[in-house]
């Protein structure tokens, strides 16, 4: 009891103290619960960020549609681009370098575009896999980048790496081509002119298959049809 008569004689003698130690206590206990609702907050925030990152990471399972769709439609097209050299002999004459192994950009080009086609699977459902759709499109875009540098380099050099004697020659073979791909020509002068073509770029320059097969196909329905109407009875007289 002796204990409590100072405390209330200090409460006595200071008790204008009440007024501002109420006000820093009302103070702290205000910023307190101003804390406890932030971190309230806080965790919420939280909860919501880790949801929206697992959810993602469930997304990255696997490729959508649209992804597949747009990777596949830019192979068709590089493949497109490449298939228009190969059916045109003129072009390639004019810019050999796309079809020349010995020029390290040609030869990356035609390596890219053999990895991304063996890449490309029959069924475009397998690429919805991410690891074999992200393996597919890093390939695909190899392949264009390897494309766009090796006919950059194509068409700022044409011809300029043969002597004028092998660019004289690939200039007969331009307009013999010319002449093989003109059907108001006749089927013997188109043939002719082909295999003139052939011998003139014979060491010069490498033919892709499918070019001189579809002219040899041209030439050969050609030839064919003269056969025919000269083998046709005549209805005259």
């Amino acid at each position: 009891m002796k204990c409590v008569g100072p405390v209330f004689e200090f409460a006595g003698t200071y008790w204008w103290l009440i007024f501002p130690i109420g006000g820093v206590v009302g103070g702290w206990a205000g910023r307190v619960a101003t804390y406890n609702e932030r971190r309230r907050r806080d965790k919420i925030e939280l909860e919501r960020v880790r949801a929206a990152a697992k959810s993602e990471q469930l997304k990255l399972t696997r490729a959508t549609k649209a992804q597949v769709d747009k990777v596949l439609a830019t192979h068709d097209s590089l493949n497109q681009r490449w298939f228009d050299y190969e059916v045109d002999l003129a072009t390639i004459i004019d810019y050999p370098l796309m079809t020349d192994l010995r020029e390290p950009l040609t030869l990356e080009f035609h390596r890219t575009k053999l990895a991304a086609d063996d890449l490309r699977p029959d069924d475009a459902s397998e690429l919805f896999d991410i690891d074999r759709y992200s393996e597919y499109r890093d390939a695909v875009h190899a392949y264009a980048l390897a494309f766009d540098a090796a006919e950059r380099e194509a068409k700022r050099r044409k011809q300029s790496h043969f002597n004028p004697v092998e660019r004289a020659a690939l200039e007969r073979a331009r307009k013999l081509v010319m002449v093989a791909m003109d059907e108001a020509a006749t089927p013997a002068e188109r043939q002719s002119a082909y295999r003139k073509a052939r011998r003139e770029l014979d060491g010069l320059i490498a033919l892709p298959e499918v070019s001189t097969l579809r002219l040899e196909q041209r030439i050969a329905g050609a030839l064919e049809a003269g056969r025919s109407a000269e083998q046709a009875p005549s209805t005259e007289g």
